[in-house]
């Protein structure tokens, strides 16, 4: 699994030859790098949409926490909105929009939890403040006050003063199998670069698609 602040990036590719490229995690990894050095805030930062029981569509920001040729991955816990919706119905559609470099990626695809390695490993590196308030939050759920919360953190904070602090039951990761990958480069007038990658029983199939 990598992370996306210690990835090793291939070299970047300039914004008009990034149609040449055939596989869609390295490109993927260069625009990454690149809006790391260009994004004022959460280069990682993803809208993640997700379809309640109902089948309304929910969608919400998330970080982006890893990503390897399996997938992309994020964390949260089971008893939020997301984590219930993607129990009853296990896919997901995510989209990175990188406004500085006027680029866009979207992904959509099934979803899988983690493991609970993965999940102990990723929840360690953690600040240990952040740690305190996975505990500390009822993720979706009704707060009373900002007092209430703030004197769970305190309640928390103390109980687990010393020592490591081990992950929440129920908080864990998810990870995004993508079906498609589709990167979008604006041009002038409109007339935009589409390329879409989608996963096929002989690898990735690639197709330029009109603005």
């Amino acid at each position: 699994m990598t992370n996306p602040d210690s990835i090793k990036h291939p070299t970047p590719l300039i914004s008009g030859d990034f149609t040449e490229s055939t596989e869609p995690f390295e490109l993927f990894s260069a625009w990454l790098k690149e809006a790391s050095a260009s994004e004022p805030n959460d280069p990682n930062a993803m809208a993640l949409a997700t379809v309640d029981a109902e089948g309304m569509p929910d969608v919400r920001m998330v970080l982006l926490k890893g990503f390897d040729g399996d997938g992309f991955v994020f964390y949260s816990h089971t008893a939020s909105a997301k984590g219930q919706e993607l129990a009853a119905n296990p896919k997901a559609a995510l989209l990175f929009h990188w406004k500085s470099l006027r680029r866009q990626v979207r992904v959509r695809g099934d979803v899988v939890p983690v493991t609970d390695e993965e999940a102990d490993d990723y929840f360690a590196s953690r600040p240990k403040q952040a740690q305190i308030g996975a505990w500390a939050s009822k993720q979706s759920q009704p707060l009373e006050s900002r007092l209430a919360f703030e004197k769970a953190i305190a309640l928390y904070a103390a109980k687990h003063a010393l020592g490591e602090v081990p992950r929440p039951p129920g908080w864990r990761g998810w990870r995004i199998i993508p079906q498609a990958i589709e990167f979008w480069h604006d041009r002038p007038f409109r007339l935009h670069d589409r390329i879409v990658f989608r996963h096929e029983a002989d690898g990735w199939n690639k197709t330029r698609l009109y603005p």
